[in-house]
């Protein structure tokens, strides 16, 4: 319902700038048809005069008369905005007028227009695809408006304008299945009419019905040109992770939250989760599966290419990011490492003069505020480094720490590496396997498989419970050179995160110190009592005063 109200918001909000008399509006929208065509129905509501300039053809008049203008020079046009009756009820829309923005003479004339206009009946529109305001311009600009792009209803009325051409099959199966048109909505959402009604187009040509993989193809070509954001495909699967019962458990349940169906039953709009950990225990692979998941875009934010670039382009890198997401939507954005990220925000000041608090601080506010189905997937491997406005309560829905497996986990990570080798897990030890392994993360474990697979195939043997406990003896897992980080870590998730796998978060020392004693004395070490203690290594691990208003 917050789509619908929202979308309508734009044609409703302008209507109330234009009788307040605000002179100078900037709309920001790629589709001019469709920001003209509800103009003109409000200029023709109230009986207003609706001019429209370009560059290429000068001004047309598109409603309170009919005509055209061959005034295609940028001053000139203002010049024709100026001159015209004060009384006369009229609304000037200039398209791509932003180039023109850098010119002294030009930001010098809106200046002028900004404080004319305000005892008139004349409204003034720059409509842009992007923002470019110059710092002169920033109060003269009375407002700007993001034009939404189309809602549910628009989209669909697109979808069913197609009904008619497709085969009968489709047709019945659009009829008799409600869900099928929701779910092919869903897909389009973020697209623009003229994108919609293409891909629809190309969808019914190549399958002969609405393709859900054909249309989310058309998203992918969005995301690519945004450059800030990476497109990745459904490869994993919930069956590829071993472990984590408790957070896949969770994503299971809200697989459909971002449905109608969902927002009936009164289910708010899920907003993100944190997932704090050793390295290498899932977290990727679990934000990846996620999309398979959840049948969703997944979107990869490096925020290093948000603050590459020229001095003050960071902050807007920032909202691209944001309305690209906001556009893909329903969508996972992930955000991997993002402690590497935003690490350093409270020094910011002194190094980079402040954006990187700039850019934290417009991230964590949308964080925070979003009422848009873009469900956030935050990984981050260094919790030290995390800012602490990043953690605190309403920025995420939950937040969960992946600890190193437990024996059966580690059991399940051997079975999955294995047949994904195409081998038989049955004729492999796994036990004995999971056993000799309480100090290994599951990324570990899957090296371990691929060097046992490269010793084998140069030995001229198959992949053997022996040769994988041999590659395991050669790797030095995180738990043995990084034991106190790792101890820090899980003596801060005990009371600040939900364990990944189970109820409890691990007791200090139970699991990485075990860890290195029993690595230790695989390796031949005099332990003595330590490789006795080592065992299974899990431990407990869980204006103006003339100016006329019309009211």
């Amino acid at each position: 319902m917050h789509d619908e109200q929202a979308r309508e918001s734009s044609r409703t909000e302008i209507g109330y700038l234009i009788r307040a008399r605000y002179p100078l509006i900037y709309v920001v929208s790629h589709e001019e048809e469709r920001v003209e065509k509800s103009l003109r129905e409000l200029c023709i509501e109230r009986e207003m005069r609706l001019e429209v300039w370009s560059i290429t053809e000068g001004f047309r008049v598109l409603a309170g008369g009919t005509g055209t203008r061959e005034v295609k020079d940028p001053m000139k046009a203002l010049d024709h905005v100026y001159r015209g009756e004060a009384d006369q009820k009229a609304l000037f829309v200039l398209r791509d007028f932003h180039p023109f923005l850098k010119e002294p003479s030009i930001v010098r004339r809106l200046r002028d227009l900004g404080s004319a206009l305000r005892n008139t009946r004349k409204n003034l529109v720059l409509l842009s695809p992007v923002k470019k305001i110059p710092p002169e311009l920033e109060k003269s600009v009375a407002a700007v408006i993001d034009w939404e792009l189309p809602t549910r209803t628009e989209i669909e009325a697109i979808a069913r304008s197609l009904v008619p051409q497709a085969p009968p099959p489709t047709q019945q199966q659009i009829e008799s299945e409600p869900t099928f048109i929701e779910h092919v909505v869903e897909a389009a959402l973020g697209l623009t009419e003229v994108e919609a009604e293409n891909v629809f187009s190309k969808s019914m040509v190549r399958t002969h019905t609405f393709d859900v993989e054909t249309i989310l193809g058309e998203k992918k070509q969005i995301i690519r040109k945004s450059g800030m954001l990476e497109y990745y495909e459904h490869r994993e699967e919930f069956s590829d992770i071993g472990g984590l019962t408790s957070l896949k458990g969770w994503l299971v349940k809200r697989r459909h939250a971002f449905s109608s169906r969902a927002r009936e039953f009164g289910l708010p709009l899920p907003k993100g989760i944190l997932m704090i950990g050793v390295p290498g225990t899932g977290k990727s692979l679990t934000a990846k599966a996620a999309g398979a998941l959840w049948e969703m875009p997944l979107l990869r934010l490096d925020v290093g290419k948000v603050f590459a670039g020229l001095v003050g382009s960071s902050e807007e890198n920032i909202r691209t990011v944001i309305r690209t997401s906001e556009a893909i939507a329903p969508a996972i954005l992930w955000i991997d490492e993002i402690e590497k990220g935003f690490s350093g925000t409270g020094s910011s000041n002194f190094s980079d003069g402040g954006t990187t608090s700039r850019v934290f601080g417009s991230f964590i506010t949308w964080l925070q505020e979003k009422e848009s189905p873009v469900f956030v997937i935050a990984t981050a491997n260094d919790v030290s480094a995390l800012p602490p406005e990043l953690l605190r309560k309403g920025r995420f829905d939950e937040i969960f720490f992946c600890d190193l497996p437990t024996r059966d986990e580690r059991r399940q990570i051997f079975e999955i590496h294995i047949r994904k080798k195409n081998r038989d897990p049955a004729k492999f030890d796994l036990d004995k396997l999971a056993a000799m392994t309480p100090d290994y993360s599951g990324a570990e474990i899957e090296q371990a498989v691929i060097a046992a697979l490269y010793d084998a195939f140069d030995r001229g043997e198959d992949l053997s419970s022996e040769g994988l406990m041999g590659a395991l003896g050669d790797i030095v897992p995180l738990a043995v050179t990084m034991r106190e980080r790792i101890e820090a870590m899980r003596d801060w998730a005990r009371t600040r995160a939900r364990s990944a796998s189970t109820s409890k978060v691990p007791h200090q020392g139970a699991g990485a110190e075990a860890g290195k004693a029993s690595w230790l004395t695989r390796h031949g070490a005099d332990l003595g009592s330590a490789g006795d203690a080592a065992g299974e290594g899990d431990g407990a691990k869980d204006g103006s005063a003339e100016r006329e208003l019309e009211l």
